[in-house]
């Protein structure tokens, strides 16, 4: 008998073979990649393995700004209330800094725990890390402000700049709601343009396991297992905090919220694989958007939680901004004071907002809150530059996962989040490769 499933248009369509199902091609990618960036290191250090990762990541990122501009603009034109924007914000910011803070605490308690720097031997190397030091430095809040308003909305486009995009997409969404009669047909323009974005990106993700192995095995390739070497007490605290920080903080959020944070990551277990494979939560923000409004969320909160969350809401790197502070401090021999601490939580707060999902956006924030708690820390960060890489792939995950569980509790908090689809969703597999499923996304 053969087996079926039931897609977004309500069609019975036959079951794929487990071969074609995209987490696993993935998955078969990513182990393929590392071993041959084991095996064959010259190989995978090439200009064209690292391109097969890099030019899947340039696919996503192409999309990326028109997704949010649609989505959050439809949204918008469709509250009809300019206040519930406004309620809907601060609620999203007050969540943020709330958990944010969860995972500052926790990253701070583990690292004074387990010591993982205790005992360390290697001597750092200044000069290698002073492009980092030196664009930390250049870093002010007021800047950061600034930033987000772009200076044309072409050029906030052109760039890719997520926040940018999602502050022109606001004005956009407000300036729908004053048009009265004249709104409808642009509206159901950008909707329409919404599925066909989404369509875009299933026809992407059929590149995924690519991306994934040319990533993974540039990455094996160019460090190498014996970067893992003295380090691999760190990098396991590291992985070990923020599967804590997942199953127990965002697990007893989400059973608050009703579900279960287990069947949540089994949902979205496509998108996390990639991000793994490609250690940018950029690369899964599209797929992530298109699952949540399946998922039962309701597209205004969608549009405005996810790519705000990209900014502030960075659960992984706030664990390990505390947790790469202790190790540095313990393994050049500085024995914090509690008062020290307590300033990592807070100018860790502020340093972390506007790191994105790119590889190598923790290190430099890192760097501002070395510099903060005791200049004299910021050479030690030498000794995390050759496995940050590996750092930032759970940076990475961590922080997507965190977006998605925000996503579904500011939709619960206001009262949108669809209980029916929701169950109906975690019960099943979505395909986001299927283009069919993708462009009837509602």
């Amino acid at each position: 008998m053969t087996s079926a499933t039931m897609n977004g248009t309500g069609v019975i369509r036959a079951r794929k073979p487990w071969y074609r199902v995209l987490y696993i091609q993935v998955l078969i990618a990513i182990v393929l990649g590392a071993l041959v960036g084991w095996l064959f290191p010259d190989l995978a250090r090439s200009d064209w393995v690292k391109a097969l990762g890099d030019g899947f990541i340039k696919l996503i990122r192409m999309v990326i700004a028109p997704i949010i501009f649609c989505t959050v603009v439809s949204g918008i034109a469709h509250i009809h209330d300019a206040k519930k924007v406004g309620r809907v914000g601060v609620k999203t910011l007050v969540y943020f800094e709330v958990v944010s803070s969860f995972a500052l605490i926790i990253g701070l308690l583990i690292g004074n725990i387990v010591k993982p720097g205790a005992g360390f031997a290697g001597t750092p190397d200044p000069t290698a890390v002073a492009t980092y030091v030196k664009q930390a430095s250049e870093q002010k809040p007021v800047d950061f402000i600034l930033h987000i308003i772009p200076d044309s909305a072409v050029g906030a486009f052109a760039q890719g700049d997520i926040l940018q995009v999602l502050l022109f997409a606001i004005l956009f969404g407000f300036s729908l709601l004053v048009l009265g009669d004249r709104a409808p047909t642009l509206r159901r323009v950008i909707d329409e343009a919404t599925h066909g974005m989404f369509g875009v990106i299933a026809i992407v993700m059929r590149a995924a396991p690519v991306g994934a192995f040319g990533a993974m095995a540039y990455t094996i390739g160019r460090f190498g297992p014996q970067a893992l070497g003295n380090l691999l007490g760190l990098i396991a605290t590291f992985y070990a905090t923020a599967a804590l920080f997942v199953v127990i903080v965002l697990g007893v959020i989400a059973r608050a919220v009703g579900f279960s944070i287990f069947r949540f990551l089994a949902y979205i277990k496509d998108e996390l694989l990639i991000v793994l494979g490609t250690s940018s939560s950029e690369s899964a923000l599209p797929q992530l958007m298109e699952k949540l409004e399946r998922l039962g969320c309701s597209k205004s909160v969608v549009g405005l939680v996810v790519p705000t969350g990209y900014s502030f809401n960075l659960d992984g790197t706030n664990i390990y901004m505390t947790l790469a502070t202790l190790f540095v401090a313990q393994a050049l021999g500085y024995d914090l004071t509690w008062g020290q601490q307590a300033t990592i939580l807070l100018v860790a707060l502020l340093t972390s907002k506007g790191a994105s999902g790119v590889t190598g956006a923790g290190f430099i924030t890192l760097a501002a809150t070395l510099a903060v708690v005791n200049p004299a820390l910021v050479p030690g960060m030498a000794i995390l530059l050759g496995i940050d890489k590996f750092m930032s792939e759970v940076r990475a995950l961590t922080n997507i996962i965190g977006n998605g569980v925000a996503t579904v509790v500011v939709s619960a908090w206001e009262g949108e989040l669809d209980r029916a689809k929701l169950n109906a969703a975690l019960s099943r597999q979505v395909d986001p490769s299927d283009i069919q499923t993708a462009v009837t996304t509602d």
